[in-house]
């Protein structure tokens, strides 16, 4: 067994999922003022170190994605990578550097971030990384995703996942179908499908290890404006489907992102999943709002409270490790964490 695939079910395995903690200054921004606050380098930090240094970070936490910023701070003279170590967790870093407009196809976005790429990740791996991730975006509509988009951007994910490799991190591989749009479930599972099979193409054509990845799709869901109302069993069965026939099975684990969805709908929904779960693959989360979002409005405006900042960031970490051992219920997310 290689030291990528053991990292990947480090992060994976027993239960755990990933915390995608790699919001940008100004995505970051806009969430602290969202909420009522300002924000600052202090209090990004404050936030994230109370989660960094929850309990769960032991139990259901496996891994947590860093940004830039993030990755080269200190909390106490400590290092925010050796924190989450401590901790039981493997610290990742987010290496793209954004979606921008794709030449040619204005509508659409290609993911940036390979000039220099050799360079940072050996920065990142001395700075305690272990793992990566590079997110591609892709919108639904009748004449979108083009096969420019869907070919571009899983060039670049297989362009980065070699280089992540090489480094020896693994690379988690993120080609997101945005919920954006009134497109129906089965638009979502055609083009999901049609992106996650080249995505493979790209990563076979580039020599990328399959046991050293790990998989962050989207679940297969009606746009956010769609009046297409499915049951967590549709979703459930829908999502299998379109990952069974496009992943190859070699990939150890998948970790859903969670899009638009609630983090009640994260939790329900990534149970349901792994109730028929009859593939190979670990089906963990990699989830950010919906692990944070109700600890961070806590915290806004309680901002010394790190204690039951701590235990509503437990509570959610709890509820999805239940989730990945389809043994999640609603009644439990009206108890309060441990």
């Amino acid at each position: 067994m290689s030291e990528l695939n053991n990292i990947a079910l480090k992060i994976t395995s027993n239960g755990k999922g990933i915390l995608a903690a790699d919001e940008s200054t100004a995505t970051m921004t806009k969430r602290l003022e969202s909420v009522g606050t300002d924000s600052s380098p202090e209090k990004r930090l404050n936030f994230r170190h109370s989660l960094f240094s929850s309990e769960s970070m032991k139990k259901c936490i496996g891994g947590v994605i860093l940004y830039d910023e993030t990755i080269r701070q200190e909390y106490n003279s400590k290092n925010i990578s050796k924190i989450i170590s401590a901790n039981g967790a493997v610290p990742g870093i987010k290496v793209d550097t954004g979606a921008k407009t794709l030449a040619n196809s204005s509508e659409e976005k290609i993911t940036e971030g390979l000039d220099g790429l050799r360079e940072r990740l050996k920065e990142y791996y001395k700075l305690g990384a272990r793992f990566t991730k590079w997110r591609g975006v892709y919108i639904i509509s009748k004449e979108y995703p083009s096969d420019l988009a869907k070919t571009s951007n899983a060039h670049a994910l297989a362009r980065y996942s070699a280089l992540a490799q090489e480094s020896g991190m693994v690379p988690i591989v993120e080609p997101e179908v945005l919920m954006d749009g009134d497109h129906s479930a089965e638009d979502c599972l055609k083009i999901t499908s049609e992106v996650i099979k080249k995505c493979f193409d790209e990563l076979d054509h580039n020599k990328v290890d399959l046991k050293g990845i790990i998989l962050k799709p989207n679940m297969i869901l009606p746009g956010s404006s769609s009046n297409q109302k499915l049951s967590t069993q549709v979703i459930a069965e829908m999502t299998l489907e379109c990952l069974k026939k496009s992943v190859p099975n070699e990939v150890p684990s998948i970790a859903f992102l969670s899009g638009g969805q609630s983090e009640e709908e994260a939790a329900k929904n990534l149970n349901s999943i792994n109730k028929l779960n009859d593939s190979n693959f670990l089906m963990t989360f990699s989830y950010g709002r919906a692990l944070q979002q109700s600890a961070l409005k806590y915290w806004s405006k309680n901002q010394e409270d790190f204690e039951n900042t701590k235990k509503i960031f437990n509570h959610r970490s709890k509820m999805n490790g239940l989730s990945v051992k389809a043994e999640w219920s609603e009644a439990m997310e009206s108890k309060t964490a441990a």
